[in-house]
């Protein structure tokens, strides 16, 4: 329980790794696999137990490529430390040869990291461990209920085989210290928020934590079958399905229109939607991942604002307007926009209004379209100059 976050897990479970290879006089043993559509936190907290980086391909149908996992394995040899892999992966799907995958790498003497980001797709109807995890972290934000963002506080939960566990983080007041000391400065780490996600179990029961991850599935299959005509699902699994989450991909329309998944994601707020994940794991593709929490109703007004939104790239699409002409482009739209003057070749309606429930139910976003590229180059604030606000009653 003592790591503080998720990625803090990571850390952990590969420093238990680590001092297991050590215990064993295999000093060598430090290379870490990691497949190209991993989260970025994995290959840091790689890095940050000393151990070296090399990529994995994944196929097309994002699963990670057996044949280039196989001769990664052999090259790196007697150096392989470990292999980690998200399941399912964050391209949204099963992979099918995870037991096999998992075999490939014990036999080249490594051991198996699943990453637990996305265990809100497995609890209940799979146990890592059964498939050949030696250690996993869970996600107690996404799966198990308590806040996510704002700071923290987080938790990273670690879960290891009998063989590692002498190599878990030690009690940082201990007088003895432990294999890899302490991964925090409290033994159990934000003890204080554990019991908010002990209550979501305990009221939940084993039967309830299966039909939420059944949902989470369900919801992130419905998204991608109901969007399957406007924005395609860039991977997907067996029978044409997904995992708990699905990538839309826009790379195609941005090609032939010039409307950019910034642009959807900028309009979505005029729809009163925060955007999904932006250009990961995959440039210009939007993850959308509703989870168990989102109703029919709520996935259906998504959907709505995707379909409509894909109705404006259409009148781009025809010549109606250029992409820097359209309300994509301006988007988002604040109240002052609109009520001054109006030089767009779209009416104001379109711009508040663009669907009818919105009338009563509308968002009016503070701040329009700023100049991301400008924000990610200069991260100084670009404020006037303190001297430019005096008044001149103070001088």
């Amino acid at each position: 329980l003592q790591p503080n976050a998720g990625s803090q897990g990571e850390f952990a479970g590969l420093l238990a790794i680590r001092a297991y290879h050590r215990s064993r006089g295999d000093l060598q043993r430090t290379v870490c696999l990691i497949p190209s559509s991993a989260h970025g936190t994995n290959a840091a907290s790689a890095v940050m137990a000393g151990m070296e980086v090399v990529v994995v391909s994944c196929d097309t149908h994002g699963n990670v490529d057996l044949a280039d996992l196989t001769s990664k394995c052999e090259k790196v040899g007697d150096r392989l430390a470990a292999l980690m892999i998200t399941y399912p992966s964050t391209h949204g799907v099963f992979e099918a040869a995870v037991g096999e995958i998992c075999d490939v790498v014990h036999r080249h003497g490594g051991q198996v990291y699943v990453d637990g980001a996305n265990l809100n797709a497995l609890v209940g109807l799979a146990k890592p461990g059964q498939f050949g995890a030696d250690v996993s972290h869970l996600n107690l934000h996404k799966t198990f209920c308590i806040p996510h963002g704002g700071g923290g506080p987080g938790v990273g939960p670690v879960a290891v085989r009998a063989h590692l566990a002498p190599f878990l983080p030690g009690d940082p007041l201990a007088t003895q210290p432990s294999a890899v000391g302490a991964v925090s400065a409290a033994r159990f780490g934000s003890a204080g928020i554990l019991p908010i996600s002990w209550t979501y179990i305990r009221l939940m029961g084993g039967d309830g934590l299966r039909r939420a991850t059944q949902q989470a599935i369900a919801n992130a299959n419905y998204v991608s079958r109901r969007l399957a005509d406007h924005f395609p699902t860039l991977y997907s699994g067996n029978e044409s399905l997904v995992a708990h989450e699905c990538i839309l991909d826009l790379r195609d329309i941005t090609r032939r229109t010039g409307v950019s998944v910034d642009d959807v994601a900028k309009r979505l707020m005029d729809y009163g939607f925060h955007a999904p994940t932006m250009s990961f794991p995959v440039g210009g593709t939007l993850m959308v991942e509703p989870t168990e929490s989102e109703s029919l109703a709520e996935l259906d007004r998504f959907c709505d604002a995707m379909i409509a939104i894909r109705g404006e790239i259409a009148r781009v699409e025809s010549g109606e307007w250029s992409a820097d002409e359209s309300p994509l482009r301006h988007a988002p739209h604040t109240v002052e926009d609109t009520i001054g003057e109006w030089q767009r070749p779209y009416d104001r309606q379109l711009a508040l209004f663009p669907l009818p429930h919105l009338r009563s139910r509308g968002y009016f976003p503070p701040v329009s379209r700023i100049d991301a590229a400008h924000g990610d180059r200069n991260l100084v604030c670009s404020c006037e100059p303190l001297e430019a606000l005096a008044t001149a009653r103070y001088g």
